[in-house]
């Protein structure tokens, strides 16, 4: 069964671009062809309105998830044939492969999908709730605050298994500030930006700073990390943020509701008997816990929380509970597409992550950017 492994490295290349290529192409074709109806489901006392574009089009992410899943098992340094790849990671054990598969290339895959579903979800909750497509943990602040606290502990040459807790930590706390400063009588989506923006440029100043006053090889490890690297991703890595998920994206899901009433302003919230503040501390609560938590992990990966949603609503239209669960599946298929890509592209070389999603990021950042200036 030999013949099945890829065993040329632009063999591999070739494969994983053209793959991500075409899983994007067949994405975009599915939303397409499928027309935006509802289905009513009722249960009881309790009925919901399904859009079937949304459930047809997350079924189509999760198909590309594990096809690229599979592509990741198979292609590497050390090409392993496909049914040997699939079967070691999924019921063999202690075979010629299983150090590979489930030490190495299994878990990377898994967290790379779990951390792309972090970083979406809290990227759609940031922009919908904010009105503001060019808003997203890494643009106000909360990805450098991981990063502060993270490079900090790297530079003094601190216990790296603190790294995670750090970055947590760091999120959390500038998100909180971010808050605090932004109250005045009440949250204004607008002075949040504004004082987020302020506080990440100031955050960027400071690891500047760390990155010149200590050691090279120490900053070396820290540079790395602040790229955004899902290198030496561990089964470990992989449970934390499954139980994050767990956690926070059912309370995403039941809190669009609330974001949807948000939407049509103060005004009308107060009088649908909406308590905005409230809901609006829940909304960036959830949000700013899915960023800590993916880049506790991963590190500060720009754009995936800004691009993945805009490309989802595209796709599907407004927030909706059903569009928060597409929408993390695409990030989970785009950061897995990038770091495939990254280990490839320049084989036997591997870039971080981020070099790749900052190189599809930037430049729809700044395509964003001057369409708002000239909406406004």
């Amino acid at each position: 069964m030999h013949y099945l492994a890829i065993t040329t490295p632009t063999l591999q290349r070739s494969l994983t671009v053209l793959a991500g290529i075409a899983l994007t192409i067949f994405l975009i074709r599915l939303a397409d062809h499928i027309q935006p109806r509802h289905h009513t489901f009722r249960w009881q006392n309790i009925s919901s309105r399904i859009q079937l574009r949304v459930v047809w089009l997350s079924l189509g992410a999760t198909i590309a998830i594990i096809v690229l899943s599979g592509i990741g098992l198979i292609v590497g340094d050390y090409p392993i044939p496909a049914t040997k790849a699939i079967a070691t990671a999924l019921w063999e054990r202690n075979g010629e492969y299983d150090f590979i598969i489930n030490s190495l290339r299994f878990p990377r895959i898994v967290v790379a999908i779990l951390a792309g579903m972090c970083f979406a979800s809290s990227g759609l909750i940031f922009q919908s709730l904010i009105n503001n497509p060019l808003v997203s943990p890494d643009i106000i602040g909360i990805n450098s605050g991981a990063a502060v606290l993270a490079v900090a502990i790297l530079a003094i040459g601190g216990n790296t298994e603190h790294l995670p807790w750090a970055a947590f930590l760091g999120a959390l706390l500038t998100a909180g500030l971010i808050y605090l400063l932004s109250w005045r009588k009440g949250i204004s989506p607008t002075r949040l930006v504004l004082v987020g923006i302020g506080i990440n440029s100031v955050l960027g100043a400071i690891i500047t700073y760390i990155t010149i006053k200590y050691p090279i090889e120490r900053v070396v490890a820290a540079a790395r990390w602040q790229a955004g690297t899902l290198f030496g991703a561990r089964w470990d890595d992989a449970r934390t943020l499954a139980i994050g998920l767990l956690i926070l994206l059912p309370a995403a899901f039941f809190l669009t509701n609330r974001l949807k009433i948000l939407q049509l302003g103060d005004e009308t919230a107060i009088t649908v008997g909406s308590k905005i503040e409230r809901d609006r501390l829940a909304l960036l609560s959830v949000a700013s816990l899915l960023a800590a938590l993916a880049v506790s992990v991963v590190g500060p990966l720009g754009f995936v929380a800004l691009i993945v949603p805009q490309a989802a609503r595209l796709l599907v239209g407004s927030i909706t509970g059903g569009v928060l669960i597409f929408t993390a599946l695409l990030g989970g298929f785009f950061l897995l597409g990038a770091d495939l890509i990254a280990q490839r592209l320049f084989a036997p070389v591997m870039l971080p992550a981020g070099v790749i999603t900052a190189t599809f990021g930037g430049p729809y950042f700044l395509y964003l950017l001057a369409r708002y200036n000239r909406a406004n």
